[in-house]
């Protein structure tokens, strides 16, 4: 078990553990950390507690110093800075005609550092905006190119349901989303109804996916053959409550109306399942759509696997123990004692 603190550096952004050293910190506090990318100013929501070693990076990088009265006041005249260097960037895209939009700003908190996040439909050559930009802030520019999914988390927005989203209010990581999960919710395959602000399928669409699974284990399908245990009456199942555990049958019977009826599941045998039947129509078009986000969904995947990838590497190379100066090879030199008897024997 090792000690452990979580910080975390942007609103819902993803928590990073640290040694806590010899501080007693609590969640709600400042501290002043060393990361990649430099000094940072970040915010404890995980206070001093202990967890396995495995789940953690190593090497830990220990906490420097509780943040100061000086280190907030810092910290707000950074963000100040980024806003106008958030106006002086856009000047400059507009200037070299560059096809991409910019999106944030960050300072890191020894303003060694200046990032800028934007976003593009492809690559983008931002090598003379780098040199301009680096000769105005007088330090290190970097332009990180994100996914429109980061691009929502960033900025925030109001979903569908009235809230704020919740990638830009307390989800730290993107799940893998699929149609599938809409399926087994039995919801509307409209890509309209089931995409979030980004473009992208709805997060929450992961939240209850097992809830559903575990619930639609036992339920018939639409069309499936199922026979009352009570009675022995066979019906046709023509919809299903899944939270319920209800299910609606029609049963046909030869010298009367057919009857519909409710039942529970535990009233039931399935006698002949129909999984084809039943399943929910959609145009060519809504089709083409659901192919094309689930296609998008795969890309931004592997995107974020090769990124991900690409830092444990950078982070292996750093921190890989650098070896010795190898020694300089001795060159042979002839002995002059010895060219005298060569001589002599060629001769």
């Amino acid at each position: 078990m090792i000690i452990v603190v979580g910080v975390r550096f942007r609103k819902a952004g993803k928590i990073y553990y640290f040694d806590p050293a010899t501080f007693d910190i609590k969640p709600g506090q400042c501290v002043i950390v060393e990361t990649v990318r430099g000094i940072e100013y970040g915010h404890v929501v995980l206070g001093n507690r202990e967890i396995e070693e495995n789940d953690v990076v190593q090497p830990l990088k220990k906490v420097i110093r509780m943040a100061t009265t000086e280190d907030d006041q810092t910290e707000v005249e950074n963000k100040k800075k980024e806003r106008e260097a958030y106006d002086v960037c856009n000047k400059k895209i507009r200037k070299h005609n560059l096809d991409m939009k910019l999106i944030d700003c960050e300072y890191t908190f020894d303003n060694n550092k200046l990032l800028f996040y934007f976003t593009a439909d492809g690559r983008i050559d931002f090598r003379e905006l780098v040199k301009d930009l680096a000769a105005v802030f007088k330090t290190r520019i970097e332009l990180r190119q994100i996914g429109v999914r980061d691009e929502t988390k960033m900025i925030g927005s109001i979903g569908i349901c009235g809230l704020a989203l919740c990638c830009h209010s307390f989800l730290t990581d993107f799940h893998p989303v699929s149609i599938k999960m809409a399926k087994e919710q039995n919801l509307s395959l409209n890509p309209t109804k089931i995409s979030g602000v980004c473009g992208r399928l709805m997060c929450c669409l992961k939240y209850e996916e097992e809830t559903y699974e575990y619930l639609n284990k036992n339920l018939p399908n639409y069309g499936d053959i199922v026979k009352v245990k009570e009675t022995g009456l066979m019906g046709e199942v023509i919809n299903t409550n899944i939270i319920r555990q209800l299910v609606k049958i029609v049963i046909r019977k030869p010298d009367g109306d057919p009857e519909i009826v409710q039942l529970k599941i535990e009233d039931l045998l399935i006698q002949k399942p129909n999984r084809k039947k039943g399943q929910t129509q959609i145009t060519k078009e809504e089709e083409d759509e659901l192919r094309r986000l689930e296609a998008l969904e795969r890309e931004e995947k592997k995107k974020e696997k090769d990124n991900q990838e690409d830092q444990k590497q950078k982070h292996e190379q750093k921190h890989r123990p650098k070896r010795g100066k190898p020694q300089n090879k001795v060159k042979r030199v002839n002995n002059p004692q010895k060219k005298p008897q060569e001589d002599k024997k060629k001769s």
